[in-house]
Parts: C-alpha cells; structure tokens; sequence
C-alpha cells in the first residue's frame, strides 16, 4: 500500500469537515441529544427508584458506548457517501488506488472522527452527569476496541450497499446500528431475551462489551478471555466484510455498473 494515497483521502475527508461547519457539527448534535436524552432519563432513575441499581453508568454508560460505535461506522459510511454524492469515487476508481489504500484511508477518518466524538462525549456525560466512562477499568480499552473493529465492519457492509445499489441505498445505511441494537443488549441483558435472539446476540461482538460493561458495574468483575473472544469475532467479521466489499466492487467493474452509478437502483 501507498502511504501517501491513504494520507491523501484521509486528508481530502479533513478537508472536507474543515470547510463546512454543518458537517462539523453533525458529529456531535445526534450524540448530545442522545445524551441529553438518556442522562436525565437515567438521573430521574436513580432518584425516584428503588432497586438499588446504578442505572446512570449502566444506561449512559451503555448510550455513551454504543454512539461511539455509531460514530466509527458514520466515519466510514459517510465519507464513501461524500464520495457518491459528488461522483468523485468513479475518479478515485480510475486511478492506480487500491481497494486497500481507498478504505485504509476511510479507516483513518473513521479514527479521526471517532476519537473527537469520544473526547466531547466524556467530557459531556462527566461535566453535566457526574459519569466517567473510565469506572470500566482496564477493560475500557477491550471494549473500545471491539466496538471500533465492528464499526469499521458495518461501515465497510455500508459502502457495500451503496456501491451494490446506488446512492438510493442509504436509506438502508442509516438503519443497521438500530436494526443490531435488539441483539446486543445495549440496554437489558441477553438473558431476558428469546433464545434465537440470544443465540444471535452472541455471534455480534458488541453483545459481550455491553455483558461486560454491566457485570463490571455490578461489582462482578468479567472474564478477560470472553472479551478477547469477543475481539476475535470482530477481526472475523471485518477480515469478511472487507472480501465483500472486493468482491462488490469486482462485480460493479466487470458489468460496468460502476459506470452507469446514479441515485436509481443497480440491477
């Protein structure tokens, strides 16, 4: 791979953040409504309840966790989206680029954007709710990277869709982390949901961050092994989903889809 390629479309999706401010700001609004939302929920919770559950870092640190997933698949997602957008990826396709190259570079954005979205978040939910993201203990770093591993696969499945069916697709983008969200036990744990939907959940790698975050919380503590198994799920599904893209992308060049690319559906 060609470090000055990959350096090349990160620094083409800066630029494209640096020159506008919507798309600035569109990195934090969801987010902090999500916040905002969850954090007085969870502080109303903890007031008038009278289980004796910690619901503050077990639900905002749950919501807190899952946008930053979100956050690694828009990274991705979006910027392919920039690309189609303004019919500029049929030019990068053009050029010697690699499929390698032009999603590394992705990959660094989705880093870039990710970690500024995580910054403002701990800072947010510790200034305004008293949270701190690190009660996870060394395990923090386990769960960040498992949840970064399978936001770079959904992003990856994303650019799949959109290049498969056209700009009309993203209809079907937006919804994935939603459509996942039942499954993984971002807010209740696996155990109270329908054995197909538990057997589901523990093939998805977020399922064991959020297990985990929770146990943590309760003073239970978590296997170390079951999170590095949950980490190893997450290489499997990005090391598939990047085959599926090259072989998307394959398909598009050899029917000459990628040329006729437009907002109406590829068949």
């Amino acid at each position: 791979m060609n470090i000055r390629r990959i350096y090349a479309i990160f620094l083409r999706q800066l630029y494209l953040l640096r020159g506008n401010i919507p798309r600035f700001l569109q990195i934090f609004t969801w987010t902090t409504v999500d916040i905002i939302l969850w954090g007085f929920l969870t502080k109303y919770l903890s007031q008038s309840g009278g289980s004796g559950l910690r619901f503050i870092p077990i639900l905002l640190g749950a919501v807190l966790l899952w946008n930053f997933l979100g956050q690694v698949m828009q990274g991705i997602s979006m910027s392919f989206m920039e690309d189609s957008w303004s019919r500029n990826f049929l030019n990068f396709f053009g050029s010697p680029l690699e499929i390698s190259e032009y999603i590394t570079g992705f990959v660094l954005a989705g880093i870039a954007r990710s970690a500024l979205a995580l910054i403002v978040m701990i800072l947010f939910t510790t200034l305004a709710f008293g949270f701190s993201i690190f009660i996870y203990g060394s395990s923090l770093a386990l769960f960040l990277g498992i949840l970064f591993l399978f936001g770079i696969t959904l992003g990856i499945v994303a650019m799949c869709l959109l290049l498969r069916f056209g700009p009309s697709a993203e209809w079907l983008v937006w919804p994935i982390p939603a459509f996942i969200s039942p499954f993984v036990g971002v807010l209740y744990p696996l155990e109270i949901l329908p054995h197909w939907m538990q057997t589901i959940g523990h093939f998805l790698p977020p399922s064991y961050v959020f297990e985990g975050a929770r146990s943590i919380i309760s003073g239970n503590g978590f296997s170390m092994p079951t999170l590095l198994f949950g980490m190893g799920l997450s290489f499997i599904y990005l090391f598939f989903a990047y085959q599926l893209f090259k072989r998307v992308y394959r398909k598009a060049l050899r029917t000459g889809l990628i040329a006729r690319y437009s907002a109406e559906t590829m068949t």
